[in-house]
């Protein structure tokens, strides 16, 4: 029994940092003499992130700093000695930006409002003039592959956007580049390796106190379809890297306009409202390659997606 927990595990942690990997290539988001700033906030999704990426900067090809951040926003009860012990213990470099931000919010919003949009702007705003003093050249989120959908139907439901979250981009100053490794990451994933690493997780009073967030909502509706629909959530994810702005209506992407018939057979015209088979999801063909192969249209720089546990 211990044995098959042991392999698991194991199993588990090579995914990780597959599909981590994977992420970094596709989107080059980690070059040569790059220093990364992990923004850490005792969740598990942040702690898992500064994990893999630490197994990654042992065997990657390329040479790249990690600096772990935490913004202490002065909740009350918050347990202001568990991160900058536990960081001390993994002898990572590490920085506790202290800013009460948790007053600021609870005296602007009305109470039963949602706090997360001032909470993460006033994080942002912080989290930026902390990178420009530690020179970090890249900002790594904990953001995982649920989180990017559920960003897709919260914009489509209450936004009126087909707009979802990047696993890169230039932040709203202009100064930086967000980099979210864990793009390809599915929740329950980062859930047990929270358990098998026993990441000494720290609750968040502000959103964590917020049972009825629409973003919850959407949350257990994705698990909802997960488990009586195994393999939508991850065709959703894949259709996000499967864009076809001619089937879709917006001007600015397609010059619908201009459109003229050219006599020419097109394989995206009508027959593309034809019933077609499931294309096999990125992760499940690469998986089945040589590790070492990596991706061949991607700069020699990165991190290869053979960046897996031994």
């Amino acid at each position: 029994m211990a044995m098959n927990i042991e392999l698991e595990n194991h199993k588990l942690e090579k995914r990780l940092c597959r599909e981590v990997g994977r992420a970094i290539v596709d989107y080059n988001m980690i070059e040569d003499g790059d220093r990364v700033m992990v923004c850490v906030s005792g969740g598990k999704d942040s702690y898992g992130l500064l994990d893999i990426l630490m197994k990654l900067q042992q065997r990657a090809p390329v040479n790249f700093e990690l600096i772990a951040v935490n913004l202490d926003q002065k909740q009350p009860g918050f347990p202001e000695h568990v991160l900058p012990e536990y960081l001390g213990k993994l002898g990572v470099k590490f920085h506790i930006e202290n800013q009460d931000t948790y007053s600021i919010v609870k005296r602007v919003i009305p109470e039963g409002k949602t706090l997360c949009s001032l909470c993460s702007r006033l994080r942002r705003g912080i989290l930026y003039r902390v990178a420009d003093e530690l020179g970090a050249t890249k900002i790594a989120l904990g953001h995982h592959r649920d989180d990017m959908l559920q960003t897709l139907l919260l914009n489509m439901f209450f936004g009126a956007k087909l707009k979802g979250m990047p696993a890169k981009l230039v932040s709203d100053d202009g100064k930086h580049v967000v980099i979210r490794p864990l793009a390809y990451v599915p929740e329950k994933d980062l859930s047990r390796w929270a358990e098998v690493r026993q990441f000494p997780i720290i609750p968040c009073t502000l959103c964590g106190s917020q049972e009825n967030l629409q973003r919850k909502q959407v949350g257990n509706l994705l698990r909802e379809w997960e488990h009586k629909y195994p393999g939508r959530v991850e065709n959703m994810a894949n259709a996000l890297q499967n864009v076809v702005p001619s089937h879709l209506m917006d001007r600015a992407l397609f010059p619908f306009e201009t459109l003229r018939a050219s006599g020419v057979p097109d394989d995206n015209g009508d027959k593309a409202f034809d019933d077609e088979p499931v294309a096999t999801p990125p992760a499940a063909a690469e998986a089945s390659e040589p590790a070492a192969q990596g991706n061949p249209a991607a700069p020699r720089t990165v991190i290869p997606i053979a960046a897996e546990a031994s």
